[in-house]
């Protein structure tokens, strides 16, 4: 199997036994977050066996390019009111496809998760444009979304980062980009990836985290971190800040490295991607909007996995933010 193909998992035969397990959920999953993802988590063990097995082979090693892309889930253009431009979602929002297959799979996977300093503590997130928004936000849309590690700096970090699409954007311009340190690693020399290994990073945090200060605290961050050869990665290009020469050409290296591995995935109806964010870095690039009420709209969604934590965790919990 190529690495594409270890990528890419066709779902479009699997509309007869996908459908019955969204006429399981509630039809209102916001009234009762718990509830809802308890229904999600025992649907979840009726995915489709090939679907499950997929699931289970990515979760227990992940693959070279830190990635799986479901293509061609059940979805209804019809069913979708206008891009939303507010969050958080109206709690009596019904359940829309892209939301559903999100609880399904990342339920299989591990915990859905909300950060309460994200997103008001929102466990289903909404992504849209949103004009003069910050460049940090994933609601930028006309500037790029630099690469990052989602949340490198959090010692609750999820494991993965799932996004659903219900719409594209109208010109097809908008790609996620995929950088996975598998594919980076065999680039870097010894030197950097030694330096990398062996001394954290300092790294700032995201706004939404910082509360009262504008500047927000400093983290501390192992770039590399785990089995030498083949290590976990944390990275984010606009937060850590080397410390001095050598570790800024370390970094520097990195970069040049992860750039050249990086991989887009433009998104469409029907597509949901599970990105391994202790194995990759991600951004986003520039689009257009045209502010008509049909602009972009993706469902993001973070997952933890039980046996990786060091702390008790249940389904749909709204953590706290700890710095690392």
């Amino acid at each position: 199997m190529t690495a594409v193909e270890s990528s890419v998992l066709r779902c479009d035969g699997w509309t007869g036994a996908l459908t019955p397990l969204r006429a399981e959920l509630p039809a209102v999953p916001r009234k009762d977050l718990p509830a809802f993802f308890a229904a999600a988590a025992a649907a979840a063990q009726r995915l489709p066996a090939a679907l499950a097995e997929r699931l289970a082979a990515f979760r227990a090693t992940g693959n070279d390019t830190g990635y799986l892309l479901l293509r061609g889930l059940p979805h209804d253009p019809a069913e979708l009111p206008v891009t939303p431009t507010a969050t958080p979602a109206p709690v009596d929002r019904p359940l829309m496809a892209m939301e559903a297959w999100l609880a399904l799979v990342g339920s299989w996977l591990g915990l859905p998760t909300g950060y309460r300093e994200l997103r008001a503590g929102t466990i289903f997130q909404d992504v849209y444009p949103s004009p003069n928004a910050h460049y940090l936000s994933s609601e930028t849309s006309e500037t790029l979304l630099e690469f990052h590690t989602e949340m490198t700096y959090h010692r609750r970090q999820p494991h993965y980062v799932m996004l659903a699409c219900s719409r594209a954007d109208h010109d097809g311009r908008a790609a996620t980009l995929v950088a996975s340190i598998r594919r980076a690693l065999p680039l870097l020399g010894e030197a950097a990836r030694q330096r990398l290994l062996a001394e954290p990073v300092p790294c700032r945090v995201d706004i939404a985290f910082r509360g009262d200060d504008p500047e927000g605290p400093v983290t501390s961050v192992r770039v590399l971190h785990g089995d030498a050869d083949d290590p976990f990665l944390g990275y984010d290009r606009e937060l850590l800040r080397p410390a001095d020469a050598a570790a800024t050409q370390a970094f520097t290296d990195l970069t040049g490295a992860l750039d050249t591995v990086a991989e887009e995935i433009r998104l469409r109806p029907g597509d949901l991607v599970i990105i391994d964010n202790f194995r990759t870095t991600h951004a986003r690039t520039p689009f257009t909007p045209r502010w008509d009420g049909q602009d972009r709209w993706l469902h993001r969604m973070y997952v933890r996995v039980p046996e990786r934590l060091s702390e008790p965790a249940y389904p749909a919990e709204v953590v706290a933010f700890v710095g690392r």
